[in-house]
């Protein structure tokens, strides 16, 4: 997954990562604006997480995203 992608295309991708994280808010989707680094802060600021078990949870969530689905407008 490339994070460079995620960051140029946040405003689809953020679907995805809200799938996956459900308590990250709107608020904290925008202060992410595809940066990794601070997804992380984030996820362990919601879930109560370590930074490890945040890194463990993105590299499982990049790994099940190395083909982003096409975004469907229905």
């Amino acid at each position: 997954m490339d994070w460079n992608s995620a960051q140029a295309n946040w405003q689809q991708f953020r679907c995805e990562v809200h799938a996956n994280w459900g308590r990250l808010t709107c608020g904290h989707l925008d202060a992410i604006a595809g940066r990794r680094a601070c997804l992380a802060n984030k996820i362990e600021e919601a879930y109560g997480v370590t930074g490890d078990v945040a890194e463990q949870q993105i590299k499982s969530f990049e790994a099940r995203n190395q083909h982003p689905r096409p975004v469907s407008f229905r």
